[in-house]
Parts: C-alpha cells; sequence; structure tokens
C-alpha cells in the first residue's frame, strides 16, 4: 500500500480526482518560482529516506536543511512545506502567481480566494466540442456538424465551441483555417447566437498572451480570423473599437485587434483579399460567383421559387459581393418586364431577412446608376426604367433613396454621347471579341480603318478603353493579346493617353467586377511604356491632379511606376502574360541578341522574308525591336547589302516593327557611329543616306537627325 494514500481523507481524495481529470486552469498545480525543480518525493518502503515522513526528519546527513528560521517540515496533511511542492488545491495565503513564470496562465489569476468549482455538464460539452472539431476537419461536412451541435441542446455554451473551432484551426494549415471561418459563417444565427460569437471571439482575444505560447504567429492567424468575421458579417465591426478599450495595456489581444483592423480591414479591396487568403471561398473566382448569380436569377424567374433563391444566395457565402445580386437583379428586371415583380419582391424578402444588408442594396443600384449610360445602348428607355425600379424599392421601404445619385437625364461627358460615338461603342467591342478569337492584327486595322476614326478624335480612346476593360475581364491569353494589338494600332499617343485617363477615372467603379483592376490595369500601363506605345512621362499626365490619395487609380498609377522601375523590367513585365511568344522560355538579353544575329545572318545568306518574320515576331519581344533595326542597318552599312533593308520594309509594312523601335533602332546607329567608323571610314556617309532613305519609305519623321538622341529610355547596346 503507497503511505502516500494514508493521508488524503476521501474528500480529498475526490478533489484530487476532479482537478486531475479538468481541463480547467485554476485546478492546475501551480508554482512558485522558489519551488524547486527536484523530483516528487516518494514515501513508503521504496523511499530512499527512512523514517516517517509526518514527523519529516530525514537520519541522512546529507539531507538538506533550512538556514531560515522558517520550519521547513511538511504540514499537516503531508505537504506545504519549504522546499516541498505543496498540496494539489493548497490555497493558503501566501500563495501568489508569478506573470514570469514559465507556467503562468493569466487565467489562473481570475480565482485566488478559491477553488473554482467544475461543472460536469460544461466539461462534458468541452470535450464533446473537440470531438466536433476534429471530426468536421476530417469530414468537411457542415450540415452533419451543424446538426450534432444542435443535439448537445447547450447553446449557452456555443462560444466555447467558437473558441475551440478557431484555437484548433489556428495551429493547422490553410484548409482548416478556411474551413473554420466557412463553418462559422453557415452556423451563424441559425445554431449559434450571435451574441455567442461575439463572446467567443472575445474570449479568444483575452487569451492571446496564452495562445502564443503555443502558436507563436498567433496574433497574425487571429487578427485574420477576427477580420474575416468582420468581412463575413457574423461580427460587428464595433468589436474592434470595444476590445480594443476593454484590454489591458501590453496585452497580445491589442496587437491582435490593431493588426486585424490597420493590417486588414483596412486595406484596398480588403473583402475580397481576406477572402482569398485560405484559398477564398473554396477557390471561387469572381467569375464562377456571377455565373452562379446569373443562373440563380435566371432560374428564379422561370420558378418562382423564393426560398430556393434566398437559400442559394446564402450557399454563396459572398455577403461582401451581394451588390453584384442587387446589380443583376435590377438589370433583368429592366431587360424583362414580366420578371420584375418577381425580382424585385426576392430583393424585399432577401432585405427583411437581413441576408443582404443595406449598405450592398445601395452599392447595387449606385453601380447601375454609373453605368445607365451604356445600359441605354442595350436598354433604350433605361433611365426612366431604373427610376422607376428606384422609387417602387423605396416605397416599399428596403430601399434609402436619399443614398444614391441622381439618375442624370442629360449627363455631361467627357466625350460627346452622339450616334456616331454609340454605335462605335458597340461595333468596337465586336471587333475586340473576334479578335480575341483569331488574333488578326490586320483585320482590326482595316476594320478600325473602315470607321473612318479620323472623323471624332475621341473614338480612339474610346477603343483603347473597350480593349483593356474586356481584355481585365479575361484569361491572360487575351491580356497579352490586348497588348499587342495596342502596340500594333499606331494610334497617336494623346489617345492612347485619353483612353488610359478613361480607365484611371473609372477604377473605383471597375473595382468592384474586377477586384484585381490595380494589379492587372498597372501591368497594362507599364506593357503600353515598356512597347513604346506610352513614354514613362506619360503617367504623370494620365494622373493629373484630379486624382484622390486613396483612390483606386491612384493606387494603379503607384504599382505601375514600381513596375517599370525594378531591375530588368522590360523583360518582366513583357513575361506576365506569357510573353506573346517562345520568350517564356526564359531568355536573357544576351541569348535574344544572339538569337537576332543568327535569323538575320540566316535571312542575308537566302533566308525567307516571311520565315525571318516569323522568327522576329516569336522572339516575343516588340519592345526590343529596335534591336533588329540596328543589326540590320550596321550590316547594310558594314557589308554594303541591301537585302536586310527589304526585311526591314515587310517588317514595318506588316506592323511586326513599330515606328517607335525603328526610329530607336536608326538613333542607336547614330549614337555608335563614331566607333563603326573606325571599322567603315564612310559610314556616316552611308547612315545619312540610309536615314534620308527611311524619310522618304515613311519610317523616320522628318525631323529625325545624326544628332538625335532619341527617347531618353533607349536600350544601349
Amino acid at each position: 500500500m503507497d503511505m502516500s494514500e494514508g493521508y488524503k481523507s476521501s474528500e480529498h481524495k475526490e478533489q484530487l480526482h476532479t482537478a486531475s481529470e479538468s481541463g480547467d486552469p485554476s485546478l492546475r498545480i501551480s508554482t512558485s518560482p522558489k519551488s524547486p525543480r527536484s523530483p516528487k518525493i516518494r514515501h513508503g518502503k521504496d523511499s530512499p529516506t527512512k523514517g516517517s515522513p509526518v514527523k519529516g526528519i530525514s537520519p541522512r546527513k546529507h539531507d538538506r536543511h533550512s538556514h531560515s528560521g522558517t520550519d521547513g517540515r511538511p504540514k499537516k496533511g503531508g505537504c506545504g512545506g519549504k522546499g516541498t511542492w505543496g498540496g494539489i488545491l493548497d490555497m493558503d495565503d501566501n500563495h501568489f502567481v508569478d506573470s514570469n513564470d514559465p507556467n503562468y496562465s493569466s487565467s489562473e489569476e481570475k480565482d485566488k480566494t478559491g477553488v473554482k468549482k467544475v461543472c460536469p455538464r460544461f466539461e462534458g460539452y468541452k470535450k464533446k466540442a473537440a470531438i466536433i472539431v476534429e471530426e468536421y476537419f476530417a469530414t468537411d461536412d457542415v450540415i452533419s456538424t451543424a446538426n450534432e451541435l444542435k443535439d448537445l441542446e447547450m447553446p449557452s455554451y456555443s462560444y466555447y465551441f467558437v473558441k475551440k473551432l478557431i484555437s484548433m484551426a489556428m495551429d493547422r494549415h490553410d484548409k482548416e483555417k478556411e474551413m473554420a471561418a466557412v463553418l462559422l459563417s453557415s452556423l451563424y444565427a441559425d445554431v449559434i447566437d450571435p451574441r455567442q460569437v461575439y463572446k467567443g471571439f472575445r474570449k479568444l482575444v483575452e487569451s492571446a498572451d496564452d495562445l502564443i505560447v503555443d502558436i507563436p504567429d498567433t496574433v497574425d492567424v487571429l487578427a485574420l480570423f477576427v477580420a474575416r468575421a468582420v468581412v463575413d458579417d457574423i461580427l460587428p465591426p464595433a468589436f474592434l473599437k470595444k476590445e480594443m478599450e476593454a484590454l489591458p495595456g501590453g496585452s497580445k489581444g491589442i496587437d491582435v485587434i490593431k493588426r486585424a483592423d490597420k493590417g486588414y480591414l483596412s486595406a484596398p479591396l480588403h473583402a475580397e483579399i481576406i477572402e482569398r487568403r485560405w484559398g477564398g471561398s473554396r477557390n471561387k473566382t469572381v467569375e464562377d460567383v456571377k455565373a452562379k448569380i446569373d443562373n440563380l436569377l435566371v432560374e428564379y424567374a422561370v420558378s418562382g421559387d423564393k426560398k430556393e433563391a434566398i437559400r442559394c444566395i446564402n450557399d454563396l457565402k459572398v455577403p461582401f459581393f451581394h451588390h453584384e445580386i442587387v446589380k443583376r437583379a435590377i438589370i433583368m428586371a429592366m431587360e424583362r418586364k414580366k420578371a420584375e415583380g418577381k425580382l424585385l419582391d426576392l430583393l424585399k424578402t432577401a432585405s427583411e431577412e437581413c441576408l443582404i444588408n443595406s449598405s450592398q442594396i445601395s452599392k447595387g443600384f449606385t453601380r447601375i446608376i454609373d453605368t445607365v449610360d451604356d445600359l441605354s445602348l442595350d436598354i433604350p428607355n433605361a433611365k426612366e426604367l431604373l427610376q422607376s425600379l428606384i422609387s417602387k424599392a423605396a416605397s416599399e421601404g428596403w430601399l434609402c433613396a436619399s443614398s444614391l445619385k441622381a439618375v442624370s437625364f442629360h449627363p455631361e461627358k467627357k466625350l460627346v454621347e452622339d450616334s456616331i460615338v454609340k454605335a462605335f461603342k458597340a461595333k468596337a467591342q465586336s471587333i475586340i471579341k473576334e479578335y480575341f478569337l483569331t488574333g488578326d492584327v490586320l483585320e482590326v486595322n482595316s476594320c478600325l480603318e473602315s470607321e473612318n476614326l479620323s472623323s471624332i478624335p475621341e473614338l480612339k480612346a474610346v477603343f483603347v478603353k473597350r480593349l483593356i476593360m474586356l481584355a481585365m475581364d479575361r484569361k491572360k491569353r487575351e491580356k497579352e493579346m490586348a497588348s499587342v494589338l495596342l502596340s500594333s494600332l499606331y494610334f497617336p499617343a494623346d489617345d492612347v493617353v485619353n483612353g488610359f485617363t478613361m480607365l484611371i477615372d473609372s477604377a473605383d467603379d471597375i473595382a468592384l467586377d474586377i477586384p484585381v483592376v490595380v494589379e492587372d490595369l498597372a501591368m497594362f500601363l507599364a506593357r503600353a511604356v515598356v512597347d513604346d506605345v506610352l513614354a514613362p512621362l506619360h503617367l504623370e499626365e494620365i494622373g493629373g491632379d484630379s486624382l484622390r490619395p486613396d483612390s483606386v487609380g491612384n493606387k494603379v498609377l503607384k504599382m505601375a511606376r514600381s513596375l517599370l522601375n525594378a531591375r530588368l523590367s522590360g523583360e518582366r513585365i513583357l513575361r506576365c502574360w506569357g510573353g506573346g511568344g517562345s520568350y517564356t522560355n526564359g531568355w536573357a538579353i544576351e541569348d535574344v541578341k544572339d538569337q537576332i544575329g543568327k535569323l538575320l545572318e540566316e535571312f542575308e545568306s537566302g533566308g525567307d522574308k516571311r520565315e525571318a518574320c516569323r522568327c522576329i515576331s516569336e522572339l516575343g519581344m516588340p519592345f526590343y525591336h529596335h534591336e533588329v533595326v540596328k543589326k540590320s542597318l550596321v550590316t547594310i552599312i558594314e557589308k554594303k547589302n541591301d537585302r536586310l533593308w527589304k526585311l526591314l520594309e515587310e517588317c514595318f509594312n506588316t506592323g511586326l516593327i513599330t515606328p517607335i523601335q525603328m526610329t530607336k533602332g536608326f538613333g542607336r546607329v547614330a549614337e555608335s557611329l563614331d566607333d563603326l567608323s573606325l571599322d567603315v571610314p564612310d559610314a556616316k556617309k552611308q547612315f545619312g543616306s540610309l536615314v534620308e532613305r527611311a524619310k522618304v519609305e515613311g519610317w523616320l519623321d522628318s525631323s529625325f537627325s545624326f544628332n538625335n538622341k532619341v527617347l531618353e529610355n533607349g536600350h544601349r547596346s
């Protein structure tokens, strides 16, 4: 028989058993920093110290003795003397908690007066909650998890489930984090009361100091969970301010709140970024969501099953994108008069059930107001219909009309919206879509020439805007094709600048449909500069002084400048959408120079003109075609062979080499004439003749001269 058992009453044994079984920190062994780190003392016949443990006297001369006046013998009950661990439930007046102790837990300070009573019902709930969370991570079955949670029939403890779910997900992969966020959003209100969700997050933030011991990146991960809950509308934004005021100074919880507020929720396009951080709504793309919205609205317009439509909207799990549902529903109501009543009733019900909040409804209507002029091309009386729908929604009480901009029936626009411009917009869209299918640049040029664009200069800017807009909403292939077409159109720089200015001015609205507009539009701008369609100084002109510092357009310009200032920016920008050709294999500039030299040598020795042009195109580096011009001219001067001139003529006539690249190539030769003259004495005379010839051919502007150093960003060999 173990002697230690003889010094515990039955009540003490029961308390000891309860404490060892409990996960409550207040029942754990609390140690003072002065406690020795010695092994636990054993008693009985196997003890290394003979004698009675009650008296605490050891006959061994090497036993420890206190040098102070304090009696070091154990207290009655076999515990508590100096140099001993103390009783497992010992809570005398000398007990205190040291925050510097490695075993310190903030929860230990909550009850210093006595032992916290353990609620068996709550203990059972905690164990079952952990099992439910583990099963959910294994099965990813939201419905089964919801049913199991309901079966517990303890809604007052749901806050613990929230805390347990998130704390377990924090220490796992992104998949489990995303699953936890989706589950909370699914259970909110239906299974877990909103107040319990709030309390669960409060408990998590308060325990951040404890969580960080096991999860070093607690601040960032928990902040992202808080931000995600705000985005998913299951946690009010006011939570951040209230917790900031309630938390003690120096708490890690304050860092969590600050990171959630400043690091995530204050960022541009934060909702989309947060939603996709862990895989983004099961990797749904914006296009997927738009397609599902269209399908559910069409199905509802046919069937009229409002309950099913509400369920589908809820299943999308994109509360920050509900304005798209409003927008598409209203446009469908404008197009289908018979479905108007059903669609308005659906939006009204969604509003009354708080499925779509008032800000999303207002945003949806505002987006339609901003694009109503374009809608008028397809729906002649779009403005009158929209005004009528706004009045009906306001009268039914689910739209605050005063928060909307007025529908202007005579808007003042930069472009003259006459019949020619309207007709051209529709025609431009058709031309661009056909180009994305065929890739025929010459056909696009031919179509645009037949449109007599010179009659109204603004038409070219409209085409540029429409081209970029359609490409941004498509895949990388179409983005690359749009950049190639833009560099082949020979539009005056002013028209291209006006087109991009229109895009920048409307970037805030575009961002609602295309969340990655900052990255895409910045890349289009940078690519236009790399392809010599625009000069770097044009970025200042596009920005102007009218942009707000916090506008999406301003962010686009900043990112474009950053892309252009990066090392090897030309190569990187060209590769971003596939490079348009074989350059995607990752050649360096020196490799490209070598390839150009070889193809020119092959052509000079009897190669085919078409084949040479194909090889130049497959280099996939239109911004570096000035190297083709330079090497061709140098070869012509050195060998007095006119064959390469015919190749340049073919490249220029087919649009493969642009006037800007041609001018830059001639300029580079002009800069190296002194060196070239060392090998070819009459190099300057020959070059002068070639310049005059190029002016006659229309390759060079009449103002070009030997002293022209050409474009400040020209590449030097």
